[in-house]
């Protein structure tokens, strides 16, 4: 039988059989390497399985189709504990990234390694498969359309890696026998590798959007991470040339106007993005690049433990005595994360992300049976505290009709979007010192949202962060974006008054988990500095 190392999770949808046994047979409908990827239909096959590990980054516990059960908080451990937004009391294994007090056998630390080299696993087997002289292609250039595939998803999960735990082993092959002696390869040349892969993803990947399905990688997809990547290795040339090959190309422009099922109701293009059902270009969303496609209760979407960033952000409001769960205030959160204060102040009264349609910060009674229908709640700390009550982001509100105290947030979420490439090419030119540039090309960005343009004098990386803080509150990864521009401390400490006098300087990488220095014990392994 095929072994893998403990840490690297076995095939999604493919088996491998056991041998050298008397109970051996040849099942006619057995799915295993040798009777999938044997032709294109297969690797489509598991092609389309990689999309659906990628779709589990942020799976909670529970659900049919756990591949990495992460707990109640994966996504919200990138957010929480940094300059934009503090943990509340609702969830104490959350509570440990905002005090800094969480360790190397941290299970969310642990999941965010499995779930990374589970992907790789998966890619390095397409990828080498791919190069058998017996596959029976469809096409000829199906080989390098699914390795294409295969390296963007190798680079997402390495991307992770680099970014929270620093060395980590570049492996490339899916081994046949169990071992235990793997190298930690230096960061920046893993993540070098990661611009080889998506250097190679975005010549083969599709270009025009017209023949592929929402959802599907891009030739965009892969320079948008291109340019961010290359931001973080310091070639500030490629990261601006990635960024400006897709801000230049005819399928994306920001969205200026009214779109989508909604356009008629009361918001703005801003708040239109984030409907259910606008996040595609099929709705009318020019400005995606990358949406993972989460639609609940459809072919390759969702169930109701895959994303729960609504009890991320959207308050437990109806905890509060006169209201009830409501669309009108996002339905079901926990209010497991809040912003922090300024953030919340930083925008200017007429920028459109200030507006009602993207900050909520009135409520008002809503239970029709209570004396205090209709009249304003006014926010007290110890409900700011306990996350029933605070204001934030209606990104990620959302209340199926059909069940209302739902957990999940079952729509689809953007990844990559537009708006976020003119921010990658603004810090392209920043680290080139080319402020001009990054001023113009920040003031797109502003420009849409109606803001004061900005001015060369003050734009500097943190009055990049800042605005990228006020575009892509909770869409960005806020630890990836602050450790590749180096002021996670600085900005941790300037800014949240809880954790910034918690975290010490070795923090800004995570530990590796014990259980993965465990495993590789026939060549031991050093914690990342300040974690032995």
């Amino acid at each position: 039988m095929k072994k893998y190392m403990m840490w690297l999770p076995a095939m999604i949808l493919v088996l491998t059989a056991c041998g050298d046994s008397f109970l051996d047979e040849e099942p006619k409908n057995f799915l295993g390497l040798e009777n999938v990827l044997v032709d294109t239909k297969g690797f489509n096959t598991i092609n389309n399985g990689m999309y659906g590990y990628v779709r589990q980054e942020f799976q909670t516990w529970g659900g049919t189709n756990t591949l990495v059960g992460h707990g109640a908080c994966p996504y919200e451990v990138l957010q929480t504990g940094l300059d934009i937004c503090t943990s509340t009391i609702v969830d104490n294994s959350l509570a440990l990234f905002t005090n800094y007090s969480f360790n190397s056998s941290n299970a969310y630390i642990n999941n965010r390694w499995r779930w990374a080299y589970g992907i790789i696993s998966n890619a390095n087997t397409m990828i080498n498969k791919a190069e058998d002289a017996s596959v029976n292609w469809t096409n000829a250039d199906d080989k390098v359309y699914f390795q294409a595939h295969a390296r963007f998803f190798r680079a997402y999960a390495y991307r992770q890696l680099v970014y929270l735990f620093g060395d980590v082993p570049w492996v490339t092959v899916v081994e046949s026998q169990y071992r235990n002696d793997f190298v930690r390869t230096p960061r920046m040349e893993v993540v070098e590798h990661i611009i080889d892969d998506l250097e190679f993803a975005s010549k083969y990947l599709p270009a025009d959007l017209a023949k592929v399905k929402d959802g599907q990688l891009t030739k965009w997809t892969a320079l948008h991470l291109l340019s961010e990547i290359c931001n973080f290795s310091g070639n500030y040339k490629r990261a601006e040339t990635a960024a400006l090959e897709v801000i230049d190309a005819p399928y994306f422009s920001l969205m200026e106007a009214r779109f989508g099922a909604f356009a008629s109701k009361p918001g703005d293009p801003f708040s239109d993005m984030f409907k259910e059902d606008n996040h595609n270009r099929a709705g009318g969303n020019r400005e995606s690049i990358f949406v993972v496609q989460s639609g609940y209760s459809v072919t390759g979407g969702s169930d109701a433990s895959t994303d729960w960033t609504r009890r991320a952000w959207v308050p437990a409001y109806y905890s509060i005595g006169g209201f009830i769960i409501s669309d009108e205030y996002g339905g079901r959160g926990v209010g497991q994360i809040r912003p922090l204060q300024w953030w919340l102040d930083s925008y200017e009264s007429q920028d459109m992300r200030n507006s009602e349609y993207n900050i909520r910060r009135e409520w008002y009674y809503n239970d029709p049976a209570s004396a205090l229908f209709g009249t304003k709640h006014v926010i007290t700390e110890d409900n700011t505290l306990r996350g029933r009550c605070f204001p934030t982001t209606t990104k990620f509100d959302y209340m199926p009709a059909s069940d209302p105290t739902s957990n999940g947030n079952m729509k689809d979420k953007t990844r990559f979007r537009l708006g976020e490439t003119y921010l990658l090419l603004a810090e392209a030119y920043i680290n080139q010192n080319n402020i001009p540039d990054a001023t113009n090309a920040i003031n797109m960005v502003r420009n849409r949202a109606k803001a004061t343009l900005a001015d060369e004098a003050e734009v500097n990386m943190d009055y990049l962060l800042d605005e990228r803080a006020r575009e892509l509150l909770g869409e960005e990864m806020r630890r990836f974006t602050l450790i590749r521009t180096g002021k996670l401390l600085e900005r941790t400490r300037k800014y949240n008054e809880v954790s910034g006098l918690a975290i010490k300087d070795h923090q800004v990488l995570w530990p590796v988990p014990q259980v993965v220095i465990d495993a590789n014990w026939g060549l031991k392994w050093d914690n990342n500095p300040g974690w032995n």
